[in-house]
């Protein structure tokens, strides 16, 4: 699927949902993709994408932002607290914030550099284990955590589990931030970005759809 079909495709779910379609950010996931992929959708005219990992994007952006100029780019996997200082040089927007340690890590950063990037707040909706996110139960008391370390805080972020249906998720989410004030809702991706278009998302992180298959790492 091309780029310019995720767009009539954001547009047709934000007409059906009474919506802006400026009011949605499609974020491309260029994590591990072949960077003829990547030049392909800059050449095309976009300039907001995604990565997982601080030492790939480290290795890809500062170079691609030589040849094509300012490009944001947001960091959607886990965060190390010694890969902050990095990560803040590097991306426009963290979308995993997940615990104290790391947002500590982040304010005294941000102190010392003068400058922050976004940040979403990481929700485990489904309350996995395995998975990174505060617990729905403690949201609040870590948005309220984070606001008071004058932390940019916009929104959050959420990846339902595979097995679930997403939109359970998604209005789980948007409800979370609109009791806390927030208007970023981090949420959908390739396969639901439509139903969180519904549900009130404002960024959408689809790679496949854009890219193709993802190349193994």
């Amino acid at each position: 699927m091309s780029l310019s079909e995720i767009s009539a495709k954001i547009e047709a779910a934000c007409a059906k949902a009474g919506r802006d379609p400026d009011s949605v950010k499609l974020i491309a996931v260029s994590k591990v993709q072949p960077l003829d992929r990547v030049t392909a959708v800059l050449d095309a005219g976009h300039r907001l994408f995604g990565e997982n990992r601080v030492q790939e994007a480290d290795g890809k952006w500062p170079d691609l932002r030589d040849q094509y100029g300012a490009v944001d780019v947001h960091l959607i996997g886990p965060l190390q607290s010694n890969k902050a200082r990095q990560a803040m040089q590097l991306f426009q927007a963290i979308h995993s914030v997940d615990r104290p340690k790391l947002a500590n890590s982040i304010a005294r950063l941000a102190q010392e550099l003068g400058t922050c990037p976004d940040i979403f707040v990481q929700i485990n909706t489904g309350e996995e284990p395995q998975k990174a996110g505060v617990l729905p139960t403690e949201a609040d008391a870590f948005v309220a955590a984070c606001r008071a370390l004058d932390l940019p805080v916009q929104g959050l972020m959420c990846i339902p589990p595979v097995e679930e249906e997403p939109s359970l998720h998604f209005a789980l989410l948007a409800k979370i931030a609109a009791r806390n004030g927030l208007a970023g809702l981090s949420m959908g991706m390739s396969g639901d970005f439509e139903s969180a278009i519904a549900l009130g998302a404002t960024h959408i992180r689809v790679g496949s759809a854009i890219f193709g298959a993802r190349v193994k790492g």
